[in-house]
């Protein structure tokens, strides 16, 4: 599902504008990602919890098979 079809969705359901909808759905993302990057952690109740975690570079195969090559880690 897109945030267009979630927007969509949300403002058929309460009669909002899709503008009006669609600020406030970006506004609740973009609380989401604040938190996550000042906090590393969010718990959204009867949702799920969401954690930045670092991982170690992976290794990634080529279509050169003697060839590898390394991803960077998340940068958060």
């Amino acid at each position: 599902m897109t945030k267009k079809e979630i927007v969509k969705q949300i403002s058929d359901e309460i009669g909002l504008t899709q503008l009006k909808t669609k600020e406030i759905v970006q506004k609740t993302f973009n609380a989401i990602v604040e938190t996550l990057i000042r906090e590393r952690r969010i718990e959204l109740r009867n949702f799920g919890v969401f954690e930045v975690k670092k991982r170690k570079a992976a290794r990634r195969g080529t279509p050169r098979p003697a060839s590898r090559c390394s991803s960077r880690r998340n940068s958060w």
